[in-house]
């Protein structure tokens, strides 16, 4: 399968991240530190949106998440079953990788929802998606967003079927 849209090495520095996710905050015109903001609220649908990452394996989408923890930066992607991710490094920061649901293979062990795997900065690695695919989450001690442009064309995410209508 074609990679194209894979570039490992064109990530944002830690700081250019959180930049981009104060961008996108105030482009939606929002503070995260007033209320408890799930991902369900239409603002942060509108977030994660914006904070959508395009440099990724195909069958693969991803997405940052709008927060900046004291060291570290948030993600979400979701890939189809079956799909490799070539070989690569977080040369910037180690990282945590959580499976939420399907599974990943890693270093020919099979890796299920609960499941997690620390990723050392610098360390190379690749993993395949499972049978049914996979949902994880990543916290990186750098920021594996490729662009520090705003995505408004691409939505991972549609608003209208994902955020739950109020009374």
């Amino acid at each position: 399968m074609e990679h194209s849209r894979f570039k490992p090495k064109e990530h944002l520095t830690f700081d250019q991240g959180a930049r981009k996710i104060a961008e996108a905050l105030k482009d939606v015109n929002v503070s995260l530190h007033d209320k408890i903001t799930t991902s369900r609220d239409a603002h942060a649908v509108k977030l994660v949106n914006l904070l959508s990452v395009n440099e990724v394996p195909d069958g693969f989408k991803k997405w940052q998440l709008p927060i900046v923890l004291k060291d570290s930066q948030l993600f979400i992607s979701i890939g189809q079953p079956d799909i490799n991710v070539p070989e690569h490094s977080h040369d910037e920061g180690d990282g945590i990788r959580f499976i939420m649901s399907g599974s990943v293979y890693y270093n020919g062990q099979e890796l299920t929802a609960g499941d997690w795997m620390f990723i050392p900065k610098g360390q190379k690695y690749s993993i395949k998606t499972g049978p049914f695919g996979a949902s994880m989450c990543y916290c990186y001690c750098c920021c594996c967003a490729g662009s520090t442009v705003l995505d408004r064309k691409d939505w991972v995410i549609n608003p209208a079927e994902y955020v739950q209508k109020r009374a």
